[in-house]
């Protein structure tokens, strides 16, 4: 598939303990540098069994302390120097897809650095804020100092790769902001022709003309303000997600569930075939958050099937309002709420949502991805050799 067929590659991750949007993208990286092995701080193979498609995967020494695997936010001040103990002297290319610190590695100048940036560190630039009012009163004074360091180090990283690609303009806005660095917009790949398929794997029990939320259930996203919209109309509501355990602080889940009304219908876990009819069988899929771009929209229009979304990151650049979807500019119950009081599906066309979504396929991000990844190999080797 490259040109250059003999260079020896590597990929680098943050973590392998879950699966989500980014690992997706991870797994089209692979396709494309199949013989790759992939470096990581921690990787949980009972949790991410989708890994062992890579021939090998190398972590760092916080793999061996206790209770680390799923619970990196407790030493922050360790992932940044575990990626610099990684070793790639016998590589000629290592890619890192990040969000936080993998863009940290030390390479030696004849190793080209391609960084596929998901974000800067959200808890450190972006979103600080959010995630510095989440920390204990007593433990802020002392958590401080530790922003200033892990900011101070993200800084110095962030200049360890040779060039950046972003996965969108949003992400691609905050890489100059925050790090005046120059990326490129690779937008990650969505299973298109997937979910674009009729699924003829019924989801049994479902309430006639349902929205659709999907996602994690994590504060950022928002979930508790969808439910209480969907409450105040009691309009029926599919809630596809789970929550996690944070230290000290009850399920998000259960608080979620005992707050919704008999219109709302939670499932925990689907298979694709599952996802992709509750995609095609909805009125709409509500999305009321930022992401960096957005996975879920995609595959709901794949499924021909309009958004209601907030007009904020990356689903600001994949929904067209009032042609694949409705954008709210604010951000506040109400706004949402007359969103979907005034939504009509008959306003909205299967065909001209499929088409559109279709330009985010995994053909189009492989393509493209390819041709970039020959360019800069062949500009830094001329780089070398002057």
């Amino acid at each position: 598939m490259l040109k250059l067929q003999n260079i020896k590659i590597a990929l680098v991750y943050d973590r392998v303990n879950k699966w989500g949007g980014a690992e997706r993208v991870l797994l089209a990286l692979h396709e494309i540098f199949p013989h790759a092995p992939l470096f990581t701080s921690v990787y949980d193979s009972n949790q991410a069994k989708w890994a062992q498609v890579f021939p090998q995967v190398t972590t760092t020494f916080l793999n061996f302390l206790p209770g680390l695997k799923h619970h990196h936010e407790l030493i922050p001040f360790l992932t940044p120097i575990s990626f610099e103990t990684l070793q790639f002297d016998n590589y000629d290319a290592v890619i890192s897809l990040t969000s936080a610190d993998a863009k940290g590695i030390i390479t030696k100048p004849q190793t080209f650095h391609l960084c596929v940036c998901l974000t800067p560190t959200r808890y450190l630039w972006s979103h600080q804020q959010y995630y510095y009012q989440k920390i204990p009163w007593i433990l802020k004074p002392v958590s401080w100092p530790w922003f200033k360091y892990l900011k101070y180090w993200d800084l110095i990283a962030a200049k360890r790769p040779d060039k950046y690609l972003a996965i969108s303009k949003t992400v691609a806005d905050r890489i100059s902001k925050y790090y005046a660095r120059d990326s490129r917009v690779i937008y990650p790949p969505v299973n298109t022709d997937f979910f674009s398929k009729t699924s003829n794997r019924i989801v049994p029990d479902l309430p006639p003309r349902y929205y659709l939320y999907v996602g994690r259930f994590v504060t950022y996203k928002d979930p508790q303000t969808v439910i209480n919209v969907f409450n105040d109309l009691n309009f029926p509501l599919v809630v596809v997600g789970k929550g996690s355990v944070n230290w000290g602080q009850p399920l998000l889940t259960q608080i979620l569930k005992s707050k919704a009304g008999p219109n709302i219908r939670f499932i925990q876990e689907v298979s694709d075939d599952e996802l992709a009819y509750l995609y095609q069988n909805c009125q709409a899929l509500i999305y009321f958050h930022e992401e960096d771009f957005g996975i879920i929209p995609v595959e709901a229009m794949a499924a021909g099937k309009p958004v209601i979304a907030l007009n904020r990151g990356g689903t600001s650049e994949t929904v067209i309002h009032k042609k694949t979807g409705i954008l709210i500019d604010e951000h506040s119950p109400d706004a949402l709420k007359s969103a979907v009081l005034n939504f009509s599906p008959a306003s909205f066309s299967t065909s001209d949502i499929r088409s559109h979504a279709a330009q985010f396929s995994q053909e189009r991000f492989i393509r493209e991805f390819v041709k970039v990844f020959n360019n800069e190999w062949t500009k830094y080797q001329n780089t070398l050799m002057s």
